[in-house]
């Protein structure tokens, strides 16, 4: 098939992708921690989806709705110096058949969502335990670090952060 024509016209807006690629990762992974679409001041990259795993592990999404975005994508600059990207595995998740195998980067996957947004794994390059898959990708740990940080901020700055002690007593 070929995937610049695509066989049927399957339309989500880049948001119900988000939401699909966000679902997919808190069921398909070993993520603990998964996070959409958050800024930080400490890296130019914003991804769709980023899940956290044990041992340093992350897990990026990015979401492309059109083959057009998907083709600009790759002049970011931390797509054209994957060191500077976050995601220790990587992967594009996008309608059908906008993007094939054959246009994908090295050591990246692909997740295409079908007619009814149901996700579904087209191709990964990742094999064998958590160690090998993480020695895919050179990532960018200031980035991520920068990206954790900066949501574990928001939780105190909410007033939130003693949701992460909840068996101390509080002192009165």
């Amino acid at each position: 098939m070929d995937p610049k024509k695509g066989s049927k016209d399957v339309c989500f807006s880049h948001d119900e992708l988000v939401e699909i690629a966000f679902s997919w990762v808190q069921r398909r992974t070993s993520c603990g921690v998964v996070i959409k679409e958050v800024a930080n001041t400490s890296a130019q990259e914003i991804p769709d989806v980023i899940g956290f795993g044990s041992g340093g592990h992350s897990f990026l999404i990015e979401c492309k709705a059109s083959r057009a975005d998907f083709l600009k994508d790759k002049n970011k600059l931390f797509r054209q110096f994957p060191e500077n990207g976050m995601g220790s595995q990587r992967f594009y998740l996008c309608p059908e058949n906008i993007i094939g195998v054959e246009d994908l980067p090295v050591n990246w996957g692909l997740i295409w969502v079908n007619e009814q947004g149901k996700a579904k794994l087209k191709y990964s390059p990742y094999k064998g335990n958590g160690s090998e898959r993480t020695s895919l990708h050179p990532k960018n740990w200031k980035a991520e670090h920068g990206l954790l940080y900066s949501c574990l901020r928001r939780v105190f700055l909410n007033g939130y952060l003693d949701c992460i002690y909840p068996f101390q007593e509080k002192k009165e």
